[in-house]
């Protein structure tokens, strides 16, 4: 029944956000070089890989410097890409993956590999769900940037603090996948975001 959910609100908000699409895009197209769609390989269900789709935010190249954004400042971020993470826009494209079966609108927040292949047995369990835009993790830690923005040793701070407390949050989903949790999850994020 999630997955029906799924669908239904990921092309509804496809076909809604169509014109915000194309006013972003412009956007970031006069703001700097590069495409307007930056992705990401990400570890999903079953500890497969997919791509990630989101719009660009930074400058092209940068995310082979370091994986983490460390700071709603990080100079990699362009001006566009400041206000697009401030509001989030920059996770609409996900929609898509959502679409197509890779994700779901509720669910743990996908990692990268590098990051995945630290996961205790215990941890991997967020690998038997399907990763999502959104869950407790990510409304709890929605500021996680700037909390690593002030770390002198940020990729150590995420990997020993922020990273486990995350995975801990997430298992409140994965231990009731209910539809009710679901709903609750994502009325939680939009009054979260406005």
């Amino acid at each position: 029944m999630i997955r029906f959910f799924d669908i239904v609100f990921s092309l509804f908000g496809l076909i809604i956000c169509f014109p915000l699409f194309i006013i972003i895009a412009l956007f970031i197209t006069l703001d700097s070089k590069g495409g307007v769609f930056y992705t990401q390989t990400r570890v999903g269900k079953g500890n497969k890989d997919f791509r990630l789709l989101k719009f660009r935010s930074m400058r092209t190249e940068s995310d082979k410097k370091i994986g983490l954004t460390i700071g709603s400042r990080d100079s990699r971020i362009t001006r566009v890409g400041y206000y697009l993470r401030r509001l989030k826009l920059d996770e609409l494209p996900q929609l898509f993956n959502v679409l197509k079966g890779e994700m779901s609108l509720v669910g743990p927040r996908p990692e990268i590999r590098k990051y995945v292949d630290l996961y205790s047995d215990e941890q991997r369990r967020v690998l038997k769900v399907k990763p999502g835009i959104t869950d407790y993790a990510s409304l709890e830690y929605i500021n996680e940037n700037e909390i690593l923005g002030k770390s002198s040793h940020p990729e150590k701070d995420y990997i020993e603090s922020i990273m486990p407390a995350k995975i801990t949050l997430n298992m409140k989903f994965i231990n009731n996948p209910s539809l009710s949790n679901y709903f609750r999850v994502l009325l939680l994020t939009i009054n979260k975001i406005f």
